[in-house]
């Protein structure tokens, strides 16, 4: 037979047994202190005399046993575990979003990686199953979670997202693609696979419209969320050696950064159920995104998860607290 606390963080709670003891100490002197303060020591024998220090006592270990059981009963003790495998049904959900300089652009809020960054996480808290990777691309690809359920690690990973983590300079859309392809997706697999692209737009010569193409003859739904300015566009800020805010020059010039839209929509429209997003310098609920377009749609059976069951105990131990509780007053009613 095996035990174990299945919340088993909750018993820290436990700290408020020696803080509630340290209440009583103090306000046992505090009383004796404020009899010195009216009485003269040789009285204070005799007036304790006519106080019920039994009862009160009683009450007060009554009441840390109650905490104390209250506390074991947060923390869900269990026993007699039995194994239990969970069926999942999802599908697979791969992030490629854009870290290039760019992204900086402020004509989102804080810019357009950090909202970027912040939607994707608060998609996570929506799925229900899916297999989801993450993929960050500038210059070049880096794979920064592979296909998983972990979504702690994946939410980690995001968060972990940075212009820095890529030396190489530019906007490869293309390659970003295949790089999802060819290292995150099985490409024996033709359905349940979806890719969510969150980018500006701009490229260096990828050829992303053929490479959404050929993501979508291998049943890969491509949903496309672009953002930024489509018309005037806006400067890149950066931080300088001084630690000033100063904006990226090329050739002694200031980059201007626009949405390309354009290209965006070719490659939705070559993508079998492709669907772009234009979100510009607007407001977007990826999770709903994600709700209306993906969690919707068909699912497969994935691995089940083998978990370990336990019988709860918490009724017992919450009897016992109330017990503890109803027995303080029942003693109280007799020593009054």
């Amino acid at each position: 037979m095996m035990f174990r606390f299945i919340s088993l963080a909750n018993i820290n709670y436990l700290w408020l047994v020696p803080f509630l003891i340290l209440i009583y100490v103090y306000d046992h002197y505090k009383r004796k202190r404020a009899l010195l303060d009216f009485v003269h020591d040789n009285y204070l024998q005799k007036i304790s005399s006519l106080v019920n220090i039994k009862r009160r006592r009683t009450e007060q270990v009554l009441l840390l046993l109650s905490v104390v059981f209250i506390v074991l009963a947060l923390a869900r003790p269990g026993w007699n575990p039995k194994a239990e495998t969970v069926e999942r049904r999802g599908r697979d959900v791969v992030f490629i979003i854009d870290i290039s300089r760019s992204m900086l652009a402020e004509d989102l809020k804080p810019n357009r990686l950090e909202r970027a960054k912040t939607e994707i996480i608060d998609t996570v808290s929506r799925l229900s199953g899916s297999r989801v990777a993450l993929l960050e691309f500038a210059g070049t690809t880096v794979v920064k979670s592979p296909l998983t359920t972990d979504y702690a690690f994946f939410r980690s990973a995001t968060e972990s997202l940075s212009v820095n983590d890529i030396s190489r300079g530019g906007t490869m859309l293309g390659d970003a693609l295949r790089e999802a392809m060819t290292q995150v997706l099985d490409p024996k697999e033709k359905n349940f696979k979806d890719i969510i692209l969150i980018t500006d737009g701009e490229d260096h010569e990828s050829f992303p419209v053929e490479a959404a193409k050929a993501a979508g003859e291998q049943g890969v739904r491509l949903i496309i969320i672009g953002l930024g300015d489509e018309d005037q566009g806006t400067r890149i800020p950066v931080i300088d050696a001084d630690g000033e805010k100063i904006f990226l020059t090329y050739n002694g010039e200031e980059v201007w950064t626009k949405l390309d839209a354009g290209t965006l929509r070719e490659m939705a429209a070559v993508s079998p159920g492709g669907k772009y997003l234009n979100v510009g310098t607007g407001a977007f609920d990826l999770g709903e995104i994600y709700l209306r377009l993906i969690a919707s749609a068909e699912k497969k059976e994935l691995q089940g998860d083998t978990i370990m069951k336990y019988q709860e105990l918490f009724q017992f131990f919450i009897f016992m607290a109330f017990t503890l509780l109803l027995f303080g007053y029942l003693k109280q009613e007799d020593f009054s």
